[in-house]
Formats: C-alpha cells, sequence, structure tokens
C-alpha cells in the first residue's frame, strides 16, 4: 500500500488509460533518495495489470560510463523484434547494444531506432517502461529514451522515469514527491514498525522528515543510541545508519558487500569467483543477504537500495577498495574495457599499461556513440599517463571527445587543465580548435575565428590539412559574421598554405564568394556554376565542403538546382544513419524553399530540422530554423509568432550573431510590417540593415527588391538607387529569366513604366517563381487600375489573389482584394483556403510522402515517427484534405 500518494496514483491512471487507449505518455518521477520513486514504479506495474509488456531498468552509478548500458538492460527482452526496424535504424541499435560490430554509431538514430521498436512492441499489446534511478544512466542511454520519451505518438506506450533533481527532462512533464504528510507518515511507521516504543517512533518521524525510505529504515539503526539532534540531511543520515550497521557486521561480510557494490554489473558468479580469489566462499554472500543489505537470485545480486551500494563502498579501507578491483580486473580478461576501468580504479600511479587500455575503452565507446564515456575514459587516461607529451595529447583528446559529447562546460575545464601542460603544435592547434567549436555554440564568433586562426598558424608546419580545415572553417565563421576582411585574411592564408588538389579545392570555397562582393561578379558567376558538378562529386562524409558548394550556387540564385542537391543529400544522409548533419542539410534546403517562394515546404523543412537540432543540441541550426520560421511567419501574417522567433534570435550580442539568420529575421520583420501597410517602419529596418557595415547578406535580390517596393510605394526613389543599382548587376551577373524579372519589377515601379512591370510578370511566371509572380501582378495590377484600365486589371489582381490565397500569404491576398473591389470587380471571392494549407507541417510531411506511395513504416523511418503515429497524422489529414484513402490522397496537387 502506497501511503499519502493518492493524487500521484490518479496521475498514473491517466497516463495508463490513456496508452491503452493509444494516447501515449511520458512522465518524470522526482524526488531526493528514499523519496518513494520505486516503489511508485513498482505501483504502477500493479495498476497496469495483465496485458501489458513490462520493460525495466535500472541507472547503476559505477555503470554510468559505460554507453547503452541501460538501454540494453531495457530492451534486453525485446531483441528478437530487432529484424522488424529499418535497416538504418536496426544496425544503429545492433552496434550500440554491441550485438554486431560497428565502426561508429549515431546516438541520434538510436534513439529513432528505441521508439520505433517500442512502437513495434505496442502492436501486440499495451507496452509499460520502466526506468528506475534515471539520474545514475548513461548518457547514450538516457539520450535514447528521452529522445523516444518526447515523441510518443498515437502508440500505446507508458513511459516512467524515476530519477533525483539532477536527472535533466526538458521537455517531459514531471511528478515531483513532496515529503509524506505527518499523518501518512504515521501510518507507515505504524504499518511497518507496530511495536516500536512511542519515544523511538517520535525520534524516527522527526529524523525522517516525511522521507518514506528514512521511515521505515531509520528503525534498524539504534535510533535510540543517536544523539537528540535532527533532523540531519537525509541522504548523509541513511548513508550514516547503515554503514553503522554495517560496521556491526563480521569482516568477511563487509568484503563481500564491497564486492557486490565494485561489481558494477551484479553479475553472481562473477561476485562469487572474486570472493573466492579473495579467499572466502559463497558464505559470505550468504550472510550479506542475510544482513537485508542485498537480494541475490540465480544468476545477480542487487544491493535493495543504491544507498546502501554507496554506503558499503564508501565504508570499506581505500587499500581494500584497490584490491577488490585488481581482482575483479583480474577475472575479466574477455571484456577489456571493463577490465580497464577496474585496473584504472585499482592504479593509484602512473601507470601506461592501464592508461593504454583506458584509451583503447575510449575508442570503443566512441564507436559506440559513448562520447561522454570516452571523454571520461581519456581523462583518466591522461592522469595515468607517464609520459608529459602523451599525458598532453590524451587530455586534449578528452577535450574533443566531450565537445563532440555536447558538454561544452566540462570540455572547458579539461582545456584549463591541458593549457598548463607542455603542448606539442599539433596538440595545441586540436585544442585551439576544440575551443574554437564551444565558442561558436555559445555565440562568440569572433573568439572562435581568432582562436581557429591561431589553430592553423600552430598546425601549418606539423599537420598542413588540419591547418587547412582550420583555416576554411575560420572562413565560415567571419562569413556567418557578415566580416568579409575576415574571410580575406582566412583565404590568404589558406592559399599559402599548400599548392596542391587538395588545398585549391578548399580555397575555392572561399574564394568564389569573395569573388561576387569584391571582384568580377560574372566571371565568379561562371566559375560556380562550372564547380557545379564538383559538388556532386564530393563524399557526403565530407559534408561541410559539399554544402560549401551548394551555399555557393545559391548564393548566385540557382535554388532549384541546390534543391535538388540538397533533397538528395538529405535522403543520402538519412540513408547512412548520419543524423547529426541533417539539421545542416535540411536548414539550407529550407533556406532555398523559402526563397523560392515555396513556403509550405520551407515551414516543414524548417520545423524537421528545429526538432532534431534540439534533440542533437545545435543551437546555431535551432537559430537558423527560426530565423526561417519567423519569415514564413511574417508573409502569412502571424504577427505573434514573427516576433516571438524573430526578436528572441535578434537579442543575441551584437555583432556575434548568424548575420544570415539576422538578415532573415530583420526581413522578416520588415515583412510583417509591410504586409500591414507600415510601410515607412519597414522601410527604415531594411534600410537601416542595408547600410550595417557587417551585414554581408549573401545575394538576395528578393530582400533588395522589398526595400525598392517600399520606397517606391512612399515616393521616396532616392532611398532606393543604391539597392536599385545593386539589383541590376546582380541581374546582369547571373543573367536568368528570374533575375530579369526583379529587376524589371523594381525599375517599373521606380519609373513608373507598365510595360516594365508587365514582362516582369511573364519571366517570372515561366519560371516558376509564383510568389514573387503574384507580387508583380499585384503591381502591375495596381498601376492598371491607376491608368484606368480596369478590365484588364482585374485580370492581374484576380491572378495575384488567388496565388496569395494558395501560398497562405494572407496580408497580400487581402490586399489584391481590396485592389479588386476598387477596379469594381462586383463580387470578389472571400478567402479560398487551400486545403493542403490546413495541415500542420508535420502532417503535411507524412501526406506529401504517402501521397507519393511510402509505406508507413517507409515514412516512418524518414521522419522518425513511430509507423503508428504516422497512421495517426493520417487519420487527421484525410479529412482535413476531403478524401477518403491513399488513392485518393494521390490525386490531390501537393506542390
Amino acid at each position: 500500500m502506497l501511503y499519502g500518494r493518492s493524487k500521484e496514483v490518479q496521475r498514473l491512471n491517466a497516463l495508463l488509460y490513456g496508452a491503452r487507449m493509444s494516447r501515449s505518455g511520458a512522465v518524470i518521477v522526482v524526488s531526493h533518495p528514499g523519496g518513494g520513486k520505486s516503489a511508485l514504479l513498482e505501483h504502477a506495474e500493479k495498476l497496469a495489470g495483465g496485458g501489458w509488456r513490462v520493460l525495466r531498468c535500472t541507472g547503476i552509478e559505477s555503470e554510468s560510463e559505460l554507453p547503452f548500458a541501460g538501454l540494453h538492460l531495457l530492451l534486453s527482452p525485446a531483441l528478437d523484434r530487432l529484424d522488424a526496424l529499418p535497416g538504418p535504424q536496426r544496425d544503429a541499435l545492433r552496434g550500440a547494444l554491441g550485438l554486431s560490430a560497428v565502426d561508429q554509431v549515431d546516438r541520434f538514430l538510436v534513439g529513432v531506432a528505441t521508439l520505433t521498436l517500442l512502437a513495434e512492441l505496442s502492436a501486440d499489446g499495451p507496452v509499460l517502461c520502466l526506468i528506475d534511478d534515471a539520474q545514475w544512466l548513461d548518457r547514450p542511454s538516457a539520450d535514447a529514451l528521452l529522445f523516444a520519451a518526447r515523441r510518443l505518438g498515437a502508440d500505446s506506450i507508458a513511459m516512467l522515469f524515476a530519477g533525483r533533481p539532477e536527472f535533466a527532462a526538458a521537455g517531459l512533464p514531471e511528478m515531483p514527491l513532496n515529503p509524506l504528510a505527518p499523518t501518512d507518515a504515521r501510518a507507515l511507521l505504524a504499518d511497518r514498525w507496530p511495536d516500536l516504543a512511542p519515544e523511538i517512533r517520535d525520534r524516527v518521524l522527526l529524523e525522517a522528515a516525511g522521507n518514506p525510505l528514512a521511515v521505515v529504515e531509520l528503525p534498524r539503526m539504534h535510533t535510540e543510541t543517536q544523539p537528540p539532534l535532527g533532523p540531519i540531511p537525509l541522504p548523509h543520515r541513511l548513508q550514516a545508519g547503515y554503514q553503522e550497521h554495517m560496521a556491526e557486521l563480521p569482516e568477511a561480510t563487509r568484503l563481500a558487500l564491497l564486492v557486490c557494490a565494485a561489481e558494477e554489473t551484479g553479475d553472481l558468479d562473477l561476485v562469487l569467483r572474486v570472493l573466492a580469489r579473495l579467499g572466502h566462499s559463497a558464505a559470505a554472500l550468504a550472510a550479506a543477504e542475510d544482513s537485508n543489505m542485498v537480494q541475490v537470485s540465480t544468476q545477480t545480486v542487487e544491493f535493495r537500495h543504491p544507498l546502501k551500494r554507496a554506503a558499503a563502498y564508501q565504508m570499506a579501507p581505500f587499500t581494500q577498495r584497490i584490491a577488490v578491483h585488481a581482482a575483479i580486473a583480474d577475472m575479466l580478461h574477455d571484456d577489456p574495457d571493463r577490465r580497464a576501468w577496474h585496473l584504472a580504479a585499482a592504479t593509484t600511479g602512473p601507470d601506461e599499461t592501464v592508461a593504454a587500455a583506458l584509451d583503447q575503452a575510449a575508442e570503443h565507446a566512441r564507436g559506440r556513440a559513448g562520447y561522454a564515456t570516452a571523454a571520461t575514459a581519456l581523462e583518466r587516461a591522461a592522469h595515468l599517463t607517464p609520459d608529459p607529451a602523451a599525458r598532453a595529447s590524451r587530455l586534449v583528446r578528452a577535450v574533443e571527445t566531450a565537445v563532440e559529447a555536447g558538454r561544452t562546460e566540462r570540455a572547458l575545464r579539461l582545456a584549463q587543465v591541458a593549457e598548463r601542460l607542455i603542448l606539442q603544435p599539433g596538440d595545441r592547434a586540436r585544442l585551439r580548435g576544440a575551443r574554437a567549436h564551444v565558442e561558436f555554440e555559445h555565440g562568440s564568433l569572433r573568439k572562435s575565428y581568432d582562436l581557429l586562426l591561431a589553430a592553423a598558424q600552430d598546425a601549418a608546419a606539423v599537420a598542413p590539412d588540419l591547418a587547412m580545415q582550420h583555416l576554411l572553417l575560420a572562413g565560415r565563421v567571419s562569413w556567418t559574421a557578415g566580416d568579409l576582411d575576415g574571410v580575406i585574411r582566412a583565404h590568404a592564408k589558406l592559399a599559402e598554405l599548400l599548392p596542391d588538389l587538395h588545398a585549391i579545392v578548399l580555397a575555392n570555397g572561399l574564394d568564389a564568394p569573395l569573388r561576387l562582393h569584391s571582384g568580377d561578379r560574372a566571371a565568379a558567376v561562371v566559375d560556380i556554376r562550372a564547380n557545379l558538378e564538383l559538388s556532386r562529386s564530393i563524399p557526403v562524409e565530407q559534408l561541410t565542403l559539399r554544402l560549401n558548394f551548394v551555399l555557393q550556387i545559391m548564393l548566385i540564385g540557382d535554388l532549384e538546382q541546390a534543391r535538388d542537391i540538397l533533397t538528395e543529400l538529405a535522403d543520402e544522409v538519412r540513408a547512412r544513419g548520419m543524423v547529426g548533419y541533417l539539421p545542416a542539410v535540411i536548414c539550407t534546403l529550407g533556406t532555398a524553399e523559402l526563397v523560392l517562394g515555396r513556403f509550405r515546404e520551407a515551414a516543414a523543412a524548417a520545423t524537421e530540422a528545429l526538432r532534431i537540432a534540439v534533440d542533437v543540441g545545435q543551437p546555431a541550426r535551432i537559430a537558423q530554423a527560426e530565423s526561417n520560421l519567423a519569415y514564413i511567419a511574417a508573409v502569412r501574417g502571424d504577427a505573434d509568432r514573427c516576433r516571438e522567433l524573430a526578436e528572441r534570435n535578434l537579442r543575441q550580442t551584437p555583432g556575434e550573431q548568424n548575420c544570415i539568420d539576422t538578415t532573415h529575421c530583420e526581413w522578416a520583420l520588415a515583412m510583417l510590417d509591410m504586409g500591414a501597410g507600415r510601410y515607412e517602419l519597414a522601410l527604415d529596418r531594411l534600410d537601416a540593415h542595408y547600410h550595417l557595415p557587417l551585414a554581408a547578406r549573401g545575394q538576395w535580390i528578393e530582400l533588395l527588391s522589398d526595400l525598392v517596393e517600399l520606397a517606391a510605394r512612399l515616393r521616396r526613389p532616392e532611398r532606393a538607387a543604391e539597392a536599385m543599382a545593386e539589383i541590376a548587376e546582380w541581374a546582369e551577373a547571373i543573367a536568368t529569366p528570374w533575375a530579369d524579372g526583379m529587376a524589371l519589377r523594381c525599375r517599373g515601379l521606380l519609373e513608373g513604366d507598365g510595360e516594365m512591370l508587365a514582362e516582369s510578370v511573364k519571366l517570372l511566371a515561366a519560371e516558376g517563381r509564383w510568389f514573387q509572380y503574384a507580387r508583380s501582378g499585384l503591381l502591375y495590377g495596381e498601376w492598371l487600375r491607376r491608368e484606368r484600365r480596369t478590365g484588364e486589371a482585374r485580370v492581374q489582381l484576380r491572378k495575384a489573389m488567388e496565388i496569395f490565397d494558395r501560398l497562405g500569404a494572407a496580408p497580400w491576398a487581402e490586399h489584391a482584394r481590396t485592389e479588386l473591389r476598387a477596379a469594381g470587380e462586383g463580387a470578389v471571392p472571400e478567402v479560398a483556403t487551400d486545403a493542403a494549407a490546413r495541415l500542420t507541417p508535420q502532417e503535411f510531411q507524412v501526406v506529401r510522402l504517402a501521397a507519393a506511395g511510402a509505406t508507413n513504416k517507409e515514412i516512418g523511418a524518414q521522419l522518425f515517427l513511430s509507423p503508428k503515429t504516422v497512421g495517426h497524422h493520417l487519420y487527421r489529414a484525410f479529412p482535413k484534405l476531403g478524401v477518403a484513402n491513399r488513392v485518393e490522397l494521390a490525386r490531390l496537387d501537393l506542390t
């Protein structure tokens, strides 16, 4: 029976009922040690009753550095269903769980596979996952399980995590367990200890302070002999009580408890063999079980509470702990990674053999995506390394690995230690490169750039390839900040470094955009187009370089080709399970869709990229996705959403933020004002941003054309002169119909030339730039109405209004309606909402793939959803689209 937890039990019942009704959910039960978390999980299993598949795992502090140990424990009863998973997910999960050899495991893909496997199990009936002591889960297991928990959808899955307050689980609902009320604590104590003397009962209740475990356990601790102090902080009080209890046990029993505490897996056979090595029989373990500290089954031995494990370990003398770890290591020759950790625990001074073993364990952990574990192993290996140079090198690798793990604070702490050592130039370069990455993620672009230049200088003589990588990244960082002078400096150093083919390829990654801004634009455009095939031939493993060339063709407005390449690249990245790279690819794809005016597709891409970027911890991609979504919100007239996204990203430190993302946010706010008719505010914003010294926007004819239109509407052509000249230069260099159409529209506005506006409409229609086509049609229709050619005006305005409606550009559609009425249209149709516009971005992604013939399982594999959740999205989407099945869906135009 649970005392004082009626509200919590109601919440558990709601969670379980929802899962039975295909509304999956997850809850984090939070309390300090002894607060009743484990009891609540046990009660949840009883509430579930029959018909549920229950999966359990418990975090163990000593296993917290063994990657995927917790996940393996939870999923081991379900490993027979692995073959039902899509190939990349199956391979990633098998590699993570040590069931097959892989070079490297993507942590994000393991989370996807975990979700898919749970969904697969739920097809046979509801699934209950109970994860106890979550604060001691190894980080890769925690990441995978939390990823799955955040994405539970229309399946029959309930997940209950129980952890201490330090367990980080952002995005999931928490159920804090408060101390028991005095009446409930008294009832619990009377139930468990009915014959307790009144004075001891009162002392127990005072010391326990509502902690259920203390209420149950303190009567064992000779409470009557304790000084009348209290209440003492409970964890220390309980541990002291356990230790006092253990002090009365025979030496052999205490040693058995120490062996159980040091052996992290609970392997009964191993515990008995270690005891035998130390000169004791199974009788010592039997006595330990009799002490009520551990429970022994046919194969395992477990402590009855984690605090008992900690007390047994900490109470033992230091020399005895060393001896036990050494004995365990002697038994683990077939498990070199665990053996390395136990050897390290048994080693007090420098030892290269042990350090090398830990180094190898770190590499194995990296291969299984256990970057945090690898960083810990390398840090410990560095401390045990006798040679100063090797020690420094291992510590630098620990810094790099901590950065890969996303543990930036830990990386900076280790970096401070490494900087005090004597570093070789190559190690110093790698250390600075790692610190540069941290500074970039924290938004300090100038610091990142300076560190990369220093790193390149360190590496130039000993590792030219590393120096080139640092300089290329320095150029990208400075370009991101809008600092063209920084790009020029990085380019010059890169060109000097090594005049081979590899260097030339890398140098071209910086050279072309520089010449677009400071050289012969037409020649640069020709070179970029000539390099288009080069971007296709670069291996996907060199993703950064490949993206660099795709960004170049986006700079010159070849967005259709960029979109095709990025779509292929996204498919390739997904197929290879390189999920960590997906936000960069999808964000860039979303930007291409946005500038093309394909707002629905752009929103779907940005939403997906944002979701993944949040999960894998990529702040720069979060900002990029949100800046795109801010612009889309502006086009749709969603003022609150636009301001929320744009202003959040603009609040970063001036001069440090990503210049392109800043431009998108400023552009979004200007578009919001423009759509609402606040032309003066919009012009002031765009004009101010246009003249910032560090506003290297890339090539945005569309943005500059908005500035020109605003100036024309306000009859301030002098404010558009500079932008108009730049548009004309770009259009001449690019020499494409869409660029000519944009330039003609701007000139037609400034010169009041209707023929130019008419030609703009034709060119943009031929290019399929529908948003810009409708914008030109609206402006041409306005010109025709002013010229009293109302019949022709109505034709243009009607077409513009229909396209704006289809694109969801509500403010522009309303403007076209107003002009249409002014042109004498008798019955102007109301908003004709496109059926697909009623869909959420994720529903749109699902139905588009379904319309192309993909199965639910194939859609789920691509979008990282369970097949049942895919089916749920289709179930909600069909009525919105007015279809009943996939056959009818395939007939819709969803482009």
